[in-house]
């Protein structure tokens, strides 16, 4: 017999939760005429150039059952490939082979996209139909850390958004002398440590496991 969970604070909000869309409008005003036109379907000549200078892009998806996830993908400024104005390329680079967003979108055949370049506070938001691509000469473009990568996820674009820079503004993100010290915070190896909930483990057994990870994880 299984033990039933412990009730949390999400149990008790969502009792009283907004209950539909009609219900969350009467919450916030109408969006200005600026924030709906600047949506497109598909690339302009800035877009693409944006997309060119990013470095970091986190992608979202949902298995079948709709469980979300965010992944985020990183390299060099321009790592990921726009093929034409309705179509973008991530490489997918050594990682923890959890497959999660690969997975994901085989299932639906879906993703959104939020690219990020540091020092900027403006992002944008890309959103589509995807599949996960082991076309050769694909591949064979896609090599930002030096070679192919064993697949690619390509987005086909629908929504094209370019999101305003209050969130990064607000975080100061960009601000080095706002950030927290690092000893104000877990370290890496401490909240993977608790994660795992393995005694025999230690933090340093967990430092050393990262620190030769990170040997390769470029490749």
């Amino acid at each position: 017999m299984t033990t039933p969970l412990a009730s949390s604070a999400f149990d008790s909000l969502r009792r009283d939760a907004v209950p539909d869309q009609e219900a969350l409008r009467q919450v916030y005003e109408l969006p200005g005429d600026a924030a709906v036109r600047k949506q497109m379907t598909e690339l302009t000549e800035p877009t693409r150039r944006l997309i060119g200078c990013s470095s970091l892009v986190l992608v979202a998806s949902a298995d079948a059952e709709g469980n979300c996830d965010v992944s985020p993908r990183g390299g060099p400024a321009g790592f990921v490939a726009v093929l034409d104005a309705r179509t973008v390329a991530i490489p997918d680079a050594t990682g923890n082979k959890r497959l999660d967003t690969l997975q994901n979108v085989i299932a639906t055949g879906r993703a959104g996209l939020l690219f990020v370049i540091p020092g900027r506070t403006t992002t944008l938001r890309v959103n589509g139909r995807a599949c996960v691509s082991t076309r050769p000469e694909l591949l064979s473009q896609l090599t930002a850390v030096g070679k192919p990568p064993a697949s690619a996820l390509v987005v086909g674009i629908e929504e094209v958004y370019p999101h305003c820079p209050k969130s990064l503004l607000r975080s100061a993100a960009w601000k080095p002398e706002q950030w927290l010290p690092a000893d104000a915070q877990p370290t890496s190896a401490e909240v993977t440590l608790a994660q795992l909930r393995m005694p025999e483990l230690t933090i340093a057994d967990i430092e050393r496991a990262e620190a030769d990870s990170l040997k390769y994880r470029y490749e």
